[in-house]
């Protein structure tokens, strides 16, 4: 019998104090994974769309496989990379991990 108390509220009325704890505690459990999660990914997405926005011919890329090219051609949703001397692949412009410098550019800099 005693089991049963146990389990029970206390007596007071302290049901509205833990409702607001409860909601205080859900709401920083989201801001944790907003400022951790949610807002560096959206960060991520909107640089890589910037970059492949900006990708143009001439630029040394690499895709998300590990190829390393030149863009000889570009449309709207694939990109035509010069990987050696008369070798060129069509690859999806998502699929392009980095825009990489130039090895002349890397020697300057």
């Amino acid at each position: 019998m005693d089991i049963a108390y146990a389990a029970a509220q206390p007596p007071g009325g302290g049901g509205a104090g833990s409702a607001m704890t409860q909601i205080l505690f859900f709401a920083a459990i989201f801001a944790i994974f907003y400022f951790l999660l949610i807002r560096p990914q959206q960060k991520q997405r909107r640089e890589k769309q910037q970059m492949l926005g900006a990708l143009k011919k001439g630029d040394r890329v690499v895709t998300t496989g590990g190829l390393h090219g030149t863009v000889v051609g570009l449309n709207e949703h694939t990109a035509v990379l010069r990987i050696a001397d008369q070798v060129r692949v069509e690859v999806d412009r998502g699929a392009i991990a980095r825009v990489v410098a130039a090895p002349s550019e890397r020697e300057s800099g």
